[in-house]
């Protein structure tokens, strides 16, 4: 029973968290479209894509990278190893957040910021065709099933690399708020 509680308990606080997230960011591609001439939204939606690819790849790195080399790296001392191999040991949850929680969310995204941008052509351009709708969502999607294809073959091979690249990042952002991610509970430190 508390295990069913914690993927429970995980469950919703993604809901939430997903929610939140989207409401935040939805606002802010919307500030900026409102404000950007129609061409350079596209560069936005572009973005948008590209960090629901990389997200995306982080994710399936996740899953797919091996402790073994980057607990030599940080038995070496080596900045970020100590951190990645912290996210492989939580890869469920951080194949969740990133593939899952930011993947969706980018994808969803990108799909508004696409309606909103041909939602502009028509009126601003005096257009009068359903074609660009669909042409449109078919471009998105193409688009970011592409990038998210050759992502997890990226994933896969350089798995490792890709770890430890998120080990320094997430180092480096450790070091500035003081707190550790995914720090093991005080009952499993060993105990000197």
């Amino acid at each position: 029973m508390p295990e069913r509680n914690r993927w429970l308990r995980r469950g919703l606080a993604n809901a939430l968290l997903t929610f939140v997230l989207s409401l935040i960011l939805s606002y802010l591609a919307n500030l900026i479209l409102g404000v950007l001439v129609v061409y350079f939204a596209f560069v936005i939606l572009l973005l948008v894509i590209l960090l629901g690819v990389a997200v995306d790849m982080v994710g399936f790195a996740a899953v797919a990278a091996d402790a073994a080399p980057l607990n030599a790296k940080a038995a070496n001392k080596v900045s970020g190893a100590r951190q990645a191999v912290r996210l492989i040991q939580n890869a469920d949850q951080v194949a969740v957040f990133c593939s899952d929680v930011m993947g969706d969310i980018s994808s969803t995204l990108a799909g508004a910021m696409g309606a909103v941008i041909v939602f502009r052509l028509i009126t601003e351009l005096h257009l009068a065709s359903n074609w660009y709708t669909i042409v449109m969502t078919a471009l998105v999607a193409a688009v970011t099933v592409c990038g998210k294809a050759l992502g997890k073959g990226i994933a896969i091979q350089e798995a490792n690399e890709i770890m430890l690249r998120l080990g320094k990042l997430v180092a480096w952002v450790e070091r500035l708020t003081g707190h550790e991610f995914f720090a093991p509970s005080s009952s499993k430190r060993p105990k000197k």
